[in-house]
């Protein structure tokens, strides 16, 4: 599974990992009900079980890549952090914070992260 959070948003080392934490969840979520078999699998270990932490340069980027998600049929799930206050990017309004993308197998999904860095 891959968690693509907000480079721009600063988020400090907490944050951040709450935030892909709350992504990974609700990728995972979101494959339960859309790809049951495909979540079976991940739950037996047969379609890899790594969790990788990604970093993208804004809001932009991260709609870009769950829209070449969703075109390729892959489960994923946008993550909008909302009604926390850590200024100056979080003020209490919803903030689209991370990408969970997953659970797949590595090479399914190098063609939608080969070109993000780790975080």
């Amino acid at each position: 599974m891959y968690a693509v959070v907000r480079r721009d948003l600063d988020m400090p080392t907490g944050k951040l990992s709450a935030q892909a934490g709350h992504a990974y969840t609700a990728s995972l979520f979101e494959c339960i009900d859309t790809h049951p078999d495909h979540a079976r699998r991940y739950r037996l270990g047969l379609n890899g079980g790594s969790k990788v932490t990604l970093y993208c340069r804004s809001e932009r980027e991260i709609r870009e890549l769950a829209d070449r998600c969703r075109e390729a049929g892959v489960p994923h799930a946008l993550f909008t952090d909302e009604g926390h206050v850590l200024l100056p990017h979080f003020d209490g309004s919803p903030v689209v914070t991370a990408l969970g993308i997953g659970p797949l197998r590595r090479t399914d999904a190098r063609a939608i992260v080969k070109k993000l860095r780790c975080v």
